[in-house]
């Protein structure tokens, strides 16, 4: 009996007890885990929508010192004939965070540039009328207030 009862009294704890204190941690590890991803991924949609922003600021400033947007090259304003260069008001273009998510994916996960001079079927803006631009990039998930996937910035705003 003094044998069992030794055992009892001894400091440590059992095989048991330390399985369940790992499995404990491992549930808490994978919940941070997982939260992490979600706000990891929110946030490249809140650096998105804020690139958007920067770049249709600029292109505003540029529209109100020349009265006209910027040319395109390969999907980024560049300096038009005879006008200042539009690297003046936003020093690099951004480029958009990966991973891709949601429904973007490598081709739409770009801020892609388009000065419109033509007609543009979607407003119906007419070449030499209206000075237009469009802006094309992807939301991940829905982000203040603006639905996931692709979407377009123009003047007119985000949609």
């Amino acid at each position: 009996m003094k044998a069992i009862h030794k055992l009892r009294k001894s400091k440590g704890f059992t095989l048991i007890e330390l399985l369940v204190v790992i499995a404990i941690i491992g549930i808490l590890a994978a919940v941070v885990l997982v939260s992490l991803n979600s706000a990891r991924a929110k946030s490249r949609d809140a650096k998105r929508l804020s690139d958007i922003r920067q770049i249709q600021t600029a292109l505003e400033l540029f529209y109100n010192d020349n009265n006209s947007y910027p040319t395109a090259t390969a999907g980024e304003p560049t300096p038009g004939d005879g006008t200042p260069d539009f690297d003046t008001l936003l020093s690099d273009w951004p480029t958009a965070p990966g991973p891709f998510d949601g429904t973007c994916d490598a081709v739409n996960n770009l801020y892609v540039y388009e000065g419109r001079d033509a007609l543009d079927t979607a407003t119906a803006n007419i070449s030499g009328l209206i000075p237009f631009y469009r802006v094309t990039f992807c939301l991940g998930a829905p982000t203040g207030g603006y639905a996931a996937g692709p979407l377009i910035a123009r003047p007119s705003g985000i949609k």
